[in-house]
């Protein structure tokens, strides 16, 4: 009966024990699926990285050379021996020598080479190659502005095994995993040599886990310590190490790994942790810097290096004595890296955020969301770091100085600035408020105010137009009233609260007076003005109320950017481009986004308009322009200021450049600042440092130039009338002529006759 019973016993412990084989089994099976299915391929989401534009140099780039050696620096090049590699350059006065990174392009990759390049009398005057021969053109690296991130915010350059310095390739073997060569995922004698460590010294002091198993836990798993999910990452180690190579491994752990934090963005992997702590690739790092790297791997919150710098610091010197002792550094090298500074970069850097916000709403008309947050792509974009530079301290600067003169309490004015090349529809700029490195509500693309007199340019455009006006054309400006159509009496006033009879359209335009237009607008018809609207740009469809004659049509910053762009390019609307292409992984060229060109107005008509425009610049409203420019810059532009001066609006345009700005409250009150006192400073203060050329269009055919008085609408010259100014008109515009000046025209048809019979004879 014993005897029995033990056998039963026996058989169920067999039973048993292969029912646990098998289930084993079935979970080694299960694990080694998830292992080959989830690492093959691509191995990570890797976040679309977006780029400026490069820099172009070539003989006479208006690029001085102290400009120059912001650039280099800005791009993290160090000064040195350019011959040490890539990345350095010398600079002797106004000569520079620069050993150029390795880079790609939109349309090339470029390997590391040197260049030549001398910047003398405020122009580049020499740019040649390391053989000494004269190069056409040369392009600075295009900076890094940021990643499009996945949801859970991990960002990551991916390295290939070319990309790893042997240096990084044994050290983090040396310091994390010193029989990784020899193990097949999991080292029994590690995990023996930990345990009688931790045992010795009564506390956690080393860890037992291979590289492999970091590298599993890191890509598979979670950091719950169970004694399941310790099992399950054993096996899982011993799985990956069967079907792939050491040197996959290695190379994934090292583009794996968490290295730090940047805000919301998880920094993983060595090749960025290199441009995040130091802003230079991994293979320009020095020894100091890679044990500072490879320390920690260990625990980057607690060795962050710019929160606690002491411990950063002793980890360090720790990996460098560790490195010399192996022979992989040579002690000299160990005890001159450990006495130098950790090396930071500054924190925060070239992020843009207001800028990628419209990147990402252009990407998001041609890929899914998924794509840009995994796929791995380069985005080629339009911003000239310069500009942005630019309209971002102008923006900053001159709220600070409005605020502390305001008698506001409680509230800090807010503003955006766009800025574009009207030609191509390069938008170069972007800044949403200012907080100019924050993610948050941007203005530049949402915030929706009335425009004030910023449309009167499409009243007066709408009247040219018609044939029935021109800029010497006679208007009236006087008080109106206009019955509503719930009853109530519309009024409206200009600004100063008077009045100035018959004016020529030019001097109402640049004087911004309101009751003159109105009387015009009307006259022309509302439906008319904003058919006109729509021509140039702006695609809703704004209330056919009288009001909209001075504004009260709400627009963000950029749809008046798209408005004033037709202006700014003679009647011809180049739709507005951040993103000028986009690679995939490998570098080949998914995209490209051309300028895109189209007729909006009759380019005659604003040729007419636009000479109209630089008036607001020299004699009206927005007369402050060009005194903050290079002397002799010719502007056209519109200065807007929205009911209680609300909202403070400055559009103006050079031969390089259109900017739009606005200024206000994010709480809709009053600021007291019309548009010359409020955004037109930050207009000019971004576009004067930007070189920009004056605008200069050129006359198309039908049009002519004549002078006439500012005041009167007649017929001059600049000898005869100190107000005399050039305008363009239709070329068979009959005007009468300044009396004691330029004589009358023949006005009635017998008096024609006479002439014409008097020019036969003579």
């Amino acid at each position: 009966m014993a005897r029995s019973r033990a056998l039963l016993w026996r058989r169920l412990l067999v039973l048993a024990c292969l029912v646990l084989a098998a289930a084993l089994a079935i979970w080694v099976v299960h694990l080694d699926g998830v292992v080959t299915r989830q690492f093959q391929g691509r191995h990570w989401s890797v976040p679309a990285r977006v780029y400026a534009a490069p820099l172009e140099l070539y003989v006479g780039a208006p690029v001085t050379a102290g400009e120059l050696d912001e650039e280099l620096r800005r791009l993290h090049y160090r000064a040195g021996d350019p011959s040490a590699g890539p990345g350095i350059y010398r600079r002797r006065g106004d000569s520079f020598d620069v050993h150029a990174r390795r880079v790609r392009f939109i349309d090339e990759l470029r390997e590391p080479v040197s260049v030549a390049i001398r910047a003398g009398n405020g122009s580049i005057s020499d740019l040649r190659g390391a053989d000494g021969a004269e190069l056409p053109v040369f392009r600075l690296d295009p900076p890094v502005i940021g990643s499009v991130f996945p949801v859970h915010g991990e960002d990551r350059l991916i390295l290939s095994p070319a990309d790893v310095p042997p240096l990084l390739r044994n050290g983090i073997k040396l310091i994390e995993d010193r029989r990784f060569d020899e193990h097949h995922g999991v080292d029994a004698l590690g995990i023996l040599r930990a345990l009688w460590a931790d045992l010795r010294a009564g506390r956690v002091v080393q860890g037992g886990s291979t590289l492999t198993q970091q590298l599993v836990k890191n890509y598979f798993l979670t950091d719950e310590q169970t004694f399941g999910r310790k099992a399950t990452e054993a096996i899982m180690a011993l799985r990956l190490e069967a079907h792939y190579s050491k040197e996959e491994i290695l190379v994934a752990y090292l583009n794996e790994v968490y290295l730090g934090q940047d805000g919301a963005r998880a920094v993983h992997g060595f090749g960025l942790a290199s441009e995040y702590y130091f802003a230079k690739p991994l293979a320009e790092v020095d020894v100091g810097e890679m044990a500072l790297l490879i320390g920690l791997v260990k625990g980057p919150s607690y060795y962050d290096p710019r929160k606690h710098g002491d411990r950063a610091r002793t980890r360090r010197n720790l990996v460098l004595q560790e490195l010399a002792q192996a022979h992989l550094i040579d002690a000299e090298a160990a005890t001159r890296a450990a006495s130098s500074p950790l090396g930071l970069r500054p924190p925060g850097g070239s992020y843009v955020p207001a800028y990628l916000d419209l990147v990402r709403r252009h990407l998001n008309r041609d890929y899914a969301e998924a794509d840009l947050a995994a796929a791995g792509l380069a985005v080629y974009t339009s911003l000239d770091p310069r500009a942005q530079a630019a309209a971002e301290l102008a923006l900053t600067s001159n709220l600070k100085r409005l605020d502390a003169s305001s008698r506001v309490r409680g509230a800090t004015l807010e503003g955006a600035v766009i800025v574009t090349e009207p030609n191509s529809g390069d938008v170069v700029a972007v800044v949403g408020g200012r907080e100019v490195g924050a993610v948050g509500f941007n203005r530049a693309l949402d915030a929706r105010r009335p425009i004030g007199s910023l449309v009167k340019p499409a009243v007066y455009l709408a009247a040219i137009e018609s044939g029935r006006y021109n800029a010497a054309t006679l208007i009236e400006d006087a008080p109106i009233e206009l019955k509503l159509g719930d009853g109530s009496i519309w009024a409206p006033q200009n600004f100063e609260h008077q009045t100035y009879g018959r004016v020529p359209l030019a001097r109402a335009l640049a004087e911004s007076m309101n009751l003159a237009t109105v009387r015009l607008g009307l006259d022309i018809g509302l439906p008319r003005v904003a058919e006109t609207l729509h021509q140039l740009g702006l695609d809703s469809t704004p209330s056919l109320n009288p009001s909209l004659l001075l504004g009260t049509v709400e627009m963000t910053p950029l749809e008046v950017v798209e408005v004033y762009t037709s202006l700014a390019n003679g009647g011809f609307r180049a739709r507005l481009r951040a993103v000028r292409a986009v690679l995939d992984e490998s570098g080949r060229p998914l995209r490209s986004f051309k300028v895109q060109v189209e007729a909006a107005a009759p380019p005659a008509a604003v040729y007419q308009l636009d000479r109209m425009l630089t008036l607001v610049t020299t004699r009206g409203t927005g007369r402050d322009a060009p005194s903050r420019l290079p002397r002799g810059t010719v502007v056209a532009g519109k200065t807007g200021t929205s009911s209680d001066t609300r909202d403070s609006w400055f559009a103006g345009f050079t031969g390089s450049y259109l900017a739009v700005v606005w200024v206000g409250y994010d709480d809709n009150r009053a600021t007291g600042l019309t548009g010359a006192a409020g955004a037109l400073p930050v207009w000019a203060e971004t576009l004067a440092k930007l070189k920009s050329v004056s605008f200069q269009p050129v006359a198309p055919e039908l049009v002519e130039d004549r002078w006439i008085g500012y005041g009167d609408g007649l017929e001059t010259t600049p000898a005869c009338s100190a107000d005399a100014v050039l305008l363009s008109l239709p070329a068979d515009t009959v005007l009468p002529g300044k009396p004691n000046c330029i004589s009358s025209p023949p006005t009635g048809v017998g008096e024609k006759i006479k002439t014409w019979l008097k020019n036969i004879i003579h």
